[in-house]
């Protein structure tokens, strides 16, 4: 294999054993090179801007200035650098730490030999796509800090946003199955959960990750398909992809409406369908998610408050210019119940689309168990009527502008 070939690592470890051994683990891997090796934070920025690695293994505690902050100074001088941290704790703060700071990678110190090299060679091939996509977005000074996002084609993935000014009337519920309905093989689709400070996303599909929605937002501007394919969870039995919420409420506020619009907007060239699970107060994001939807899903039930709150949220729609993308729906509709959809839709001046059916031992157990229902029974009433919805977002025209090429339209 040339050298040029090869991806060139950089390894840096305030200790000389710790250097060496890394250095022996990667000896006799063809595809690898070692180009030198930092023992300190502050060296390692200076030996990366001279020698542009395409890998970095960083410890993360050393003396001067430790590989968190280090690694967040690299990937600002140079984007295309994968750093793979090193830590002897395997503390989920300090990972997620890493990954804030632009972290490709984090193994627990001392990593098997395995998965160092797996882990160097992921990132290698990120970093080679990172420069390939670099030379055709930067210019030719190189003054710009990332990519340019405004150069990215539109490829007509639709965002549709789930929202109920009234909370507890089944949005995330709606949005997990409407999401499972839409994905298939020629529609990829992304279940995004902006619900960022109690999201319910993950826990309805029964899916864990270490990774969450900042980790992308907060580096929205330098990503890529293959690192949010990399931060997204794929569900198992359908092949959703999940982007979860953060793991701690307090963390919501990290992230800001220009953030997430850039977000959805990236995923629309990866995605057919982005559905975003919202709550009901109308934060930034949540605003964002309203502002960008292609279709709007309001939720609605039975009970008088929560028609209420869908009224003067249709005014505000009206004043935003918003409710001629609304699909009105009203959850747990019971027969018995003499407020029907019509009566609602005719008060509100904005007729019902879709009702989903009263069914709270199909809902509850689907919710408790982690599977929903579209995907376990799609002949019940209750999926039939997800299924009817997915179908009115899938029979749009094809000609219809996306909510992002509308935007962009009017910018010009």
């Amino acid at each position: 294999m040339s050298s040029l070939d090869k991806i060139r690592v950089l390894i840096v470890d305030d200790i000389q054993e710790a250097r060496d051994n890394i250095r022996r683990m990667l000896t006799f891997e063809q595809s690898v090179e070692i180009v030198a090796a930092a023992k300190n934070g502050r060296e390692a920025i200076d030996m990366a801007v001279e020698l542009k690695p395409d890998v970095i293994i960083m410890d993360i505690n050393m003396p001067d200035m430790d590989g968190i902050a280090a690694t967040e100074e690299i990937r600002k001088k140079i984007p295309h650098i994968q750093i793979v941290i090193l830590s002897v704790q395997s503390d989920p703060s300090y990972m997620r730490r890493a990954m804030l700071a632009g972290a490709r990678d984090f193994l627990t110190k001392p990593p098997m030999i395995e998965e160092l090299a797996a882990a160097v060679k992921r990132a290698g091939a990120v970093a080679a796509s990172e420069k390939a996509r670099s030379m055709a977005t930067y210019p030719p000074t190189g003054t710009e800090s990332g990519p340019a996002r405004s150069n990215l084609s539109i490829q007509n993935g639709k965002i549709i946003t789930v929202y109920s000014p009234k909370g507890g009337t089944g949005c995330s519920m709606l949005a997990v199955n409407l999401a499972l309905a839409l994905n298939g093989p020629n529609t990829p689709t992304a279940l995004v959960d902006c619900s960022l400070q109690f999201g319910d996303v993950a826990v309805l599909l029964n899916q864990q990750g270490k990774n969450n929605l900042i980790d992308l937002t907060s580096r929205v501007d330098e990503i890529d398909p293959d690192i949010v394919h990399e931060v997204m969870v794929s569900h198992v039995q359908s092949g959703l992809h999940i982007l979860a919420c953060p793991p701690r409420p307090e963390l919501a506020e990290s992230v800001t409406g220009e953030q997430f619009g850039k977000l959805l907007h990236f995923l629309t060239d990866i995605y057919a369908y982005i559905v975003v699970d919202t709550n009901s107060y109308l934060t930034e994001p949540v605003q964002t998610a309203l502002e960008y939807a292609d279709s709007i899903f309001l939720v609605t039930s039975q009970e008088i408050p929560s028609i209420k709150s869908c009224n003067l949220f249709l005014t505000l729609a009206d004043q935003s210019g918003l409710r001629n993308r609304i699909y009105f729906v009203m959850n747990r509709f019971d027969k018995r119940i003499t407020i029907t959809p019509e009566k609602v839709g005719e008060s509100l001046r904005q007729p019902i689309v879709g009702t989903i059916p009263f069914d709270d031992k199909t809902v509850v157990n689907s919710i408790n168990r982690g599977i929903p229902f579209v995907l376990e029974n799609k002949i019940l009433p209750v999926s039939k009527s997800i299924l009817e919805l997915a179908a009115l977002v899938q029979k749009k025209s094809p000609a219809h502008e996306s909510a992002m090429e509308r935007e962009l339209i009017g910018k010009k």
